[in-house]
């Protein structure tokens, strides 16, 4: 069993990830909101969240979009203005290192819509709750990367003239075949699990961690605070992700 989330000091914990981390052959890493927050992206579940006062309800599920697509489509340009403000923090940095010293046996699974990973220069990224640069055709379901340009208030497909969407998992809806498939896959195949920056209480995506258990990695979690699974992880490791990723490499490196 796990140790108590409190049993150990941080470079105790530390130490042990890096006993952990350094040999593995197969890394997958689930990432959340969280990494995001310390590029300072304000998140759903935040304080006084991307726009006060504003419920998830209103903006983020398709009987929202289909009632007041102005409301919703003001909503993620506000989110999508936000882009351009920010950047990549030493977290998303030290997972680009990852994968740089995994290659092709290292895959991100992001609940993040932000695209700061590939921004970092994150290659292997799904991202199992779509994109926020990327619009979908509600008509002809066509998808185009919009990066952070101005849209209209109601913009709409070029070729069917049909209203677009932004191209996010919304609420109420099923995470893509495909890309979760991948997701499962790689967490299945892989012997250690990172957990970076997640609450750990919205389904599909918490359910990898237990994926991950039934199959024998072993799972490190790095979070501000202990999530809903900390007592289910073999490491925590609690601090700010841009702290704790860069010195969990940074040993790695000095221990050969």
């Amino acid at each position: 069993m796990p140790p108590p989330i409190d049993a150990e000091s941080f470079t105790e914990a530390l130490d042990r990830a890096v006993r952990i981390l350094r040999p593995a052959k197969k890394v997958a890493v689930l990432t959340g909101a969280g990494i995001s927050a310390e590029s300072g992206l304000a998140t759903f579940r935040g304080g006084g969240g991307l726009w006060e006062g504003q419920r998830i309800e209103d903006v983020a599920t398709p009987r929202a979009f289909a009632r007041d697509p102005l409301l919703v489509w003001r909503f993620y340009n506000l989110r999508r203005a936000n882009l351009a403000t920010v950047n990549p923090n030493p977290g998303h940095r030290a997972l680009v290192e990852l994968e740089n010293r995994l290659g092709a046996d290292f895959t991100l699974v992001t609940q993040n819509v932000d695209g700061l990973h590939q921004a970092a220069g994150s290659h292997n990224v799904l991202e199992i709750h779509g994109a926020l640069r990327r619009v979908r055709c509600v008509g002809c379901q066509r998808v185009s990367d919009r990066g952070v340009e101005v849209l209209p208030e109601l913009p709409h497909c070029e070729e069917r003239g049909s209203l677009l969407r932004p191209d996010v998992v919304w609420f109420e809806e099923a995470l893509p075949d495909d890309i979760w498939g991948r997701a499962v896959e790689a967490v299945q195949a892989c012997d250690c699990f990172l957990v970076v920056g997640t609450s750990a209480v919205v389904y599909p995506a918490a359910g990898l961690i237990d994926v991950a258990r039934m199959e024998g990695a072993d799972v490190i979690e790095a979070n501000l605070e202990p999530s809903a699974v900390s007592t289910r992880v073999n490491i925590l490791l609690l601090g700010p992700a841009g702290t704790s990723l860069p010195e969990l490499l940074k040993r790695m490196k000095e221990e050969g």
